[in-house]
């Protein structure tokens, strides 16, 4: 997956209002909410995403990650997420990043409208 893809993302509107302001690579240690050591980090200001991925992942990783950090921001950021995803845990998610990844291929905006 190229930064070309990753680009794609930037300024777009996906399935449910939501917008992805930012998608970036980091190679800086990235720390979840729990002071846990994360692969990936989104920021959600009203319905725009911000996402920062760790550097050095393969391309399969990256774009499972992404589905991932997307499926997990829009759930929360909903005010009435479906019913399926209402109780998803980490492993729910990571889980269904890897459905998609298998059904839709590697990720893409309009993949990603296709998974939510």
């Amino acid at each position: 997956m190229n930064a070309k893809t990753l680009e794609e993302f930037v300024g777009r509107q996906v399935r449910g209002g939501f917008t992805i302001v930012r998608l970036g690579i980091s190679t800086a240690r990235l720390i979840d909410a729990l002071g846990r050591e994360a692969i990936a980090r989104t920021h959600i200001v009203g319905r725009q995403f911000s996402i920062t991925i760790r550097a050095g992942l393969s391309d399969k990783e990256l774009s499972v990650t992404i589905y991932h950090e997307i499926l997990g921001a829009a759930t929360v950021a909903s005010i009435d997420p479906p019913e399926a995803v209402r109780s998803f845990n980490e492993g729910d998610f990571e889980r269904a990043a890897y459905q998609a990844q298998e059904k839709f291929g590697e990720v893409s905006p309009a993949n990603v409208d296709l998974m939510l």
